[in-house]
């Protein structure tokens, strides 16, 4: 029991974003939300319940993953 709540405390937080589909792709879905539009990646992976298509209301549930990470040394004192 105490691995589980480990494991679920170290994922990584889920977002959410609902609004009209503006544009779809076999990887990545194009969300309208008020003025802003939202372009999240998607795979194989990603469960998706209905017809996804342009106009369609969704809400994408989705997690942040770092693509790079990059160290700048600090500058001399």
């Amino acid at each position: 029991m105490l691995a589980a709540s480990l494991a679920a405390a170290a994922a990584p937080k889920s977002y959410q974003v609902t609004g009209p589909v503006v544009e779809v792709k076999d990887n990545l879905i194009m969300v309208q939300k008020g003025h802003e539009k939202w372009e999240i990646a998607r795979d194989k992976d990603s469960k998706v319940t209905g017809n996804l298509k342009v106009g369609a209301k969704v809400t994408v549930q989705y997690q942040m993953k770092a693509k790079s990470i990059e160290v700048k040394e600090e500058g001399k004192k």
